[in-house]
């Protein structure tokens, strides 16, 4: 357990480096041409995992429907939109914003699909999430001249 926990940790920390590169690239030139370039190197990184360790085209790939394949096209707007939130919000409120839009996307899911659970527990976890982002982006700046 305690290595896929490690994983995970690892897989955060390299979610992070990669917004911030990005973040950091689109300030430099456009958070399109920095969605190119994430793309780009994520996808030799990719394909040169799959050679290596086999499954580049999983069977069935060809069977699969349509819309399976709308990750890739909105992956693209995704990176993009961080990488220009990032350059105007910085990391940490994109961050938050990505985590609060998830959880609160996961619910309305579950909602949806009437998956069986708590409206309470629901309701008072979207209102902890958004009081959290509230608080955050409320602290004010100290002034620590006098």
């Amino acid at each position: 357990m305690t290595f896929f926990v490690l994983l995970a940790c690892l897989g955060g920390v390299l979610v992070g480096l990669s917004r911030q590169l990005n973040g950091r690239l689109s300030i430099s030139t456009t958070p399109l041409i920095a969605s190119f370039w994430n793309h780009a190197v994520g996808f030799a990184a990719l394909t040169c995992l799959g050679l290596f360790v086999g499954g580049l085209l999983p069977a069935g790939a060809a069977e699969a429907p349509w819309y399976a394949y709308l990750g890739g096209p909105l992956g693209v707007v995704f990176v993009a939109a961080g990488s220009w939130a990032i350059a105007r919000i910085g990391a940490v409120n994109s961050a938050l914003l990505i985590i609060g839009g998830q959880m609160v996307t996961g619910v309305a899911f579950d909602y949806i699909s009437a998956v069986p659970a708590s409206f309470w527990a629901n309701a008072g976890g979207i209102l902890l999430i958004v009081g959290g982002m509230m608080v955050s982006r409320g602290r004010g700046k100290v002034d620590r001249s006098q």
